[in-house]
């Protein structure tokens, strides 16, 4: 057991522990399913990851392997911190690590907290084809890491392949990768509607309902009714 372990085991709550294991769908057949948690609040974690910020990447990559959820995301927020402060090298390296460890990236949180922030920084300036590759996955989550990385173009006005992306996963059948798409239009058209709705006019007819109401859930009450009513 490591340091970091032993000072998440001391934050632990049995009682946080049962929500979150329903919050998180861990039952069987569900998209958490078998995940375990100690019952540790979020902000907790983050202070955790800040207070052992300089551990080596070996000893936080071990920390991803472990069976707890909080754990993970706890090598996800140091992973995140690490990268931001690493040279050339190190990043690659973490960027390579993170995507050999994503049966470890396992739930809508963890992939929300850290894609953008490895990802998606790291192909900014790089050819983005590891996102299509990802976009094609069988796995739920390298499909919501490809749409999810594209958060770090978005905040710099770059749509393109959130776009492209979003058509990849238009008929996707889960409904987590509905509301990431939606979410990612959303961003989008909060910079740029118009940008937004030339992409959404010859698809929302198409679109899976969630995905549509994320999408346009910050236009006008006029607008929305537009678009859920087909009207457009």
């Amino acid at each position: 057991m490591t340091d970091i372990q032993s000072r998440l085991i001391s934050l632990g709550d049995p009682a946080i522990a049962r929500h979150s294991q329903r919050f998180f769908k861990t039952g069987p057949g569900e998209y958490g399913e078998g995940d375990r948690f100690r019952g540790i609040r979020v902000p907790q974690i983050r202070a955790v990851a800040k207070e052992f910020r300089h551990a080596a990447v070996a000893d936080v990559i071990k920390l991803l392997e472990s069976q707890y959820h909080e754990d993970r995301l706890c090598a996800l927020f140091m992973l995140v911190h690490l990268y931001k402060k690493g040279d050339a090298a190190l990043q690659k390296k973490i960027y390579d690590l993170y995507l050999k460890s994503t049966d470890h990236i396992n739930n809508w949180d963890l992939v929300d907290s850290s894609a953008e922030h490895i990802v998606g920084a790291y192909l900014f300036e790089k050819s983005r084809k590891p996102l299509y590759t990802l976009a094609k996955s069988r796995s739920l989550w390298e499909r919501r890491i490809s749409i999810m990385a594209t958060f770090h173009f978005i905040r710099r006005n770059d749509f393109d392949d959130t776009l492209r992306l979003s058509d990849l996963l238009l008929h996707d059948k889960e409904d987590l990768i509905h509301k990431a798409v939606g979410w990612m239009l959303r961003e989008i058209g909060n910079r740029n509607q118009r940008v937004a709705e030339e992409f959404l006019q010859t698809r929302y007819a198409r679109m899976p309902r969630t995905m549509l109401r994320y999408a346009i859930e910050k236009y006008s009450d006029g607008r929305r009714r537009q678009y859920l009513s087909g009207e457009i």
